[in-house]
């Protein structure tokens, strides 16, 4: 990354955590002595590539602000929105208030608090290297792929070569990712990650192979792997 653009992250981090069947929001369960975002958060600003980082709550949030991370100086706290995309569009919009047009924009998933700096790292260095439009941390896909209808019977194996699992951080232009996302939300499209909102305007963002150890906490036995990878990491 050349000296004349700063590196800023956006941690969307406003979800409820329906999922998970928690009465707290999955981001402050307890992970290794910390809550999950401490630990997202504390892999992030280790890198100090970051400029800032920007962390998206719930209007409702009464937690975050009872955590020592979050008089961090370089922690940015904005209202989220109802949605992970507009809690990503509310961050760039805050960035875009400070920052240039042409500035890196890492975007990472509150609920990966395993993600390795080394990776990080990785995909800014490739997608400098290749002059990419940007790019995102992924997986090849190990597993016989299934297609199913919509009472869960096997439609159809799907070719596995070439399919990957999309991860985080996900790397893009300020600029370019924000109007991106607006351009997906005045169309009616909910857009499930920053690459797919990309991807509708015709780029091709670059795949970045990270470790597989970089899960996302979505169900509460994910809670306890998370714990074994970062006793490992």
């Amino acid at each position: 990354m050349t000296t004349s653009t700063r590196i800023w992250c956006v941690v969307p981090a406003a979800g409820v955590g329906k999922r998970f069947g928690s009465a707290l929001p999955k981001q402050y369960l307890q992970l290794s002595n910390k809550t999950v975002v401490e630990n997202t958060l504390g892999r992030l600003l280790s890198l100090e590539e970051i400029a800032q980082v920007v962390v998206a709550l719930s209007s409702e949030d009464q937690h975050f602000k009872s955590l020592g991370v979050a008089r961090h100086s370089r922690i940015k706290t904005v209202i989220g929105g109802d949605e992970r995309c507009h809690s990503v569009l509310n961050g760039l919009r805050y960035l875009s208030g400070v920052g240039d047009e042409r500035d890196w924009v890492l975007v990472h998933d509150v609920a990966r608090p395993c993600v390795r700096a080394a990776d990080i790292r990785k995909l800014l260095q490739q997608v400098d290297q290749f002059d990419a439009v940007g790019g995102i941390l992924a997986n090849p896909v190990r597993d016989t792929m299934k297609r199913a209808n919509r009472i869960n019977q096997i439609e159809a194996t799907v070719d596995r070569n070439q399919l990957w699992h999309a991860l985080t951080p996900q790397l893009f232009r300020l600029g370019a990712l924000r109007g991106a996302i607006e351009s997906a939300l005045s169309d009616g499209v909910m857009v499930t990650d920053e690459s797919a909102a990309m991807e509708r305007l015709g780029h091709q963002p670059l795949l970045v192979e990270g470790h597989y150890d970089n899960i996302k906490i979505t169900h509460p036995q994910d809670l306890a792997l998370t714990e074994l990878y970062i006793q490992q990491q």
